[in-house]
């Protein structure tokens, strides 16, 4: 198959949802961001004061549109501190029994963040995002991570000297001895988006980790497609969420999951992931593999030719 895998690739469940596996057979994971900086429900980070009414809605959207898409959503809170951690979470799991990621840059603060969460007993939830090249001592946070139980981890592979595919696939080489350790249920790999072009070197190393590791791979679009409409200053706003949503539809032909962005762009980019996953399963279908389930997107969005293939395919036996 020319996109699927000799290696047996592994299946990550996080609170319900599955990661990974061979092309066309599970549609990616999409995270999408809240509270990041610029973020228009934040009315006060100091008091972590934000639009409650507005987030609640948000997380409804994104819920509404993986149901009618078939294509898992995740929400993955952006913070700088422990105690706005804290408040952000305590909003989450009062709203929503939905899995959740964090997205906290700093090693210290993040480890504090999963201290909390453990505390509330919330670790088969959370997705610990990440654990970088750049924090300052990997094995001693990874002992930390285990013994709070946390289940769920993000490992994000990047090598500075080379900015390459075959840089990311180094650097997981030299991370995941250390990671392993840890005896995670889940460990994603996400290949780091510098810019919009070098968003390809990510989708590259996707394909080469997962054939030599197996592991669930991802990245996120969003870094380079925002990027972009910053160093345009003033820019279409249609012409920004053409190219956005373009640019997750090709990312997820060679992705388990995407961290989209603000959480603004859901309705955008649930349609064109979907889209996309629909033409990548009938790809793996013609190279010889089995339809997908009824909550895939291309079952629930284009029954009638799942069913049609499924007769041709009976015929021909």
């Amino acid at each position: 198959m020319a996109f699927g895998y000799s290696l047996p690739q592994k299946v990550c469940h996080i609170g319900g949802l599955k990661v990974g596996g061979q092309p066309g057979v599970n549609p990616p994971l999409l995270i999408g961001n809240m509270f990041q900086k610029g973020d228009t429900l934040i009315e006060s980070r100091k008091e972590h004061k934000f639009n409650r009414k507005e987030a609640e809605e948000r997380i409804h959207e994104m819920v509404r549109l993986s149901r009618e898409t078939g294509v898992p959503g995740m929400v993955a809170m952006v913070a700088n501190t422990l105690d706005e951690i804290k408040a952000y979470v305590d909003f989450f799991v009062g709203v929503t029994d939905m899995p959740f990621a964090i997205d906290i840059w700093m090693q210290k603060t993040r480890l504090a963040a999963a201290r909390y969460i453990a505390e509330l007993g919330l670790q088969s939830r959370l997705l610990h995002n990440s654990i970088t090249p750049w924090d300052e001592d990997i094995a001693a946070q990874v002992v930390e991570l285990k013994g709070l139980g946390i289940q769920h981890v993000v490992v994000q592979a990047f090598d500075v000297e080379d900015k390459r595919p075959s840089g990311r696939v180094k650097s997981l080489r030299n991370m995941l001895p250390l990671v392993e350790k840890g005896n995670f249920k889940s460990i994603l790999v996400d290949t780091a988006v510098m810019n919009l072009p070098a968003a390809t070197f990510s989708l590259v190393a996707n394909r080469m980790i997962k054939q030599e590791f197996g592991l669930p791979v991802g990245c996120a679009p969003a870094n380079g497609t925002y990027m972009w409409r910053k160093s345009l200053g003033v820019v279409d706003r249609n012409r920004f969420m053409a190219v956005d949503a373009g640019v997750h539809a090709i990312a997820a032909l060679a992705s388990d999951f995407l961290f989209y962005g603000p959480m603004t762009g859901t309705s955008r980019i649930f349609p064109a992931v979907a889209a996309a996953t629909c033409l990548l399963a009938t790809l793996a279908y013609e190279e010889g593999k089995p339809l997908p389930k009824q909550s895939h997107p291309l079952s629930l969005l284009f029954p009638g030719v799942v069913e049609q293939l499924a007769k041709e395919k009976e015929r021909n036996k």
